[in-house]
């Protein structure tokens, strides 16, 4: 069956602008009718999303996004897992991602930028402190012009990789942790894989022998060749087909509005 869904969206129970409740109320304006909740490393706000959702009878899936140390920008996304069966190895992942803010810090304090961990946590809010809470800071204190450009200088860049390499699961372990608490695993946004050892397609043709279950095709930023390429591939390798906004609210991520693609989903629900 064919619904108007978003697959990938964010909120303050990581770096996203909006509370699991008002992001609910924000899907339903948009027309959605199935959306899931996919914060990173993160399974906190899923409840309360869940209550408003059915306040909106929006069907809503439990999600997750997760970063794989094989390539910078590989993300996983997990959907339909038992959250307990998760929830040990997340908190360790979010307590690996509060460490990391003391090296995103030390990072850019060898490019001269002095950035107030105190700031960067009042951006997130109690949320999992994640790159565009840096970039926010960065913007205000005048290092950057715009948040895009302190991510293409600064912290989505080969030598911020290197500082990142070791720090996250691999994608082997991603794929296979959802899969082992009976969840669903797509590959996020394609076109973000920096890739020096695979092509695509034998990334994705590994990752389909761990489980992998679809990919994420529909992306806002894709270009209409790069969604014919991974429609392509996913149709090669016997893959479902997911989409997503990857919205994280007009302040932190402004050209990702949210999304409604039409997706066959019975694989999922």
């Amino acid at each position: 069956m064919i619904y108007k869904a978003d697959l990938h969206t964010h909120s303050t129970a990581s770096d996203g602008q909006y509370a699991p409740a008002e992001l609910a109320e924000l899907v339903k304006k948009r027309g959605a009718q199935v959306w899931a909740l996919t914060d990173h490393d993160s399974v906190d706000g899923v409840m309360e999303a869940q209550a408003a959702s059915d306040q909106r009878n929006l069907r809503m899936l439990r999600g997750v996004e997760l970063s794989a140390d094989d390539y910078l920008n590989l993300h996983i996304l997990g959907y339909g897992f038992s959250a307990p069966a998760l929830q040990e190895w997340l908190n360790s992942l979010k307590g690996g991602r509060n460490d990391r803010k003391y090296r995103i810090r030390d990072f850019l304090r060898t490019k001269g930028l002095e950035i107030p961990l105190d700031e960067v946590d009042e951006e997130a809010a109690g949320g999992s402190i994640g790159r565009p809470h840096f970039a926010m800071v960065m913007l205000r204190h005048g290092y950057v012009s715009t948040r895009k450009e302190a991510f293409d200088r600064y912290l989505d860049t080969p030598e911020f990789q290197e500082i990142e390499k070791g720090t996250k699961p691999s994608a082997r372990e991603c794929v296979e942790r959802i899969k082992a608490a009976g969840g669903k695993v797509s590959l996020a946004h394609p076109y973000q894989i920096v890739l020096n050892e695979e092509t695509l397609e034998e990334l994705v043709k590994r990752l389909k022998g761990y489980g992998l279950d679809a990919i994420e095709c529909y992306y806002p930023i894709h270009t209409p060749e790069q969604t014919a390429e991974y429609l392509s591939i996913a149709k090669k390798y016997g893959l479902h087909i997911t989409g997503g906004s990857d919205f994280h609210g007009e302040k932190n991520k402004p050209d990702h509005p949210l999304a409604a693609w039409e997706l066959e989903l019975d694989w999922l629900l």
